[in-house]
């Protein structure tokens, strides 16, 4: 599952990642790491509130990444 998690910072795409990518890559983090595909509703809340996290470590730091001969992810 994890194999399909794409890197997200050039150069390996062209353009900065969106939105929508970040939060797929960390839903499929969640997901393997909790085992679960979809989880029970009582785990619902739990399994979202880890992909928010995980979105928003991923975005902070592709925003502090500093790669040689690349703009700046997002200007503040």
């Amino acid at each position: 599952m994890c194999r399909s998690i794409k890197t997200l910072r050039p150069p390996s795409i062209p353009e900065e990642a969106t939105d929508e990518e970040i939060r797929a890559a960390a839903l499929q983090y969640v997901r393997k790491v909790s085992g679960f595909r979809a989880p029970a509703a009582h785990n619902q809340e739990a399994f979202d509130h880890a992909v928010e996290a995980v979105a928003a470590a991923t975005t902070g730091l592709l925003d502090s990444l500093e790669v040689r001969g690349v703009p700046a992810r997002r200007a503040g």
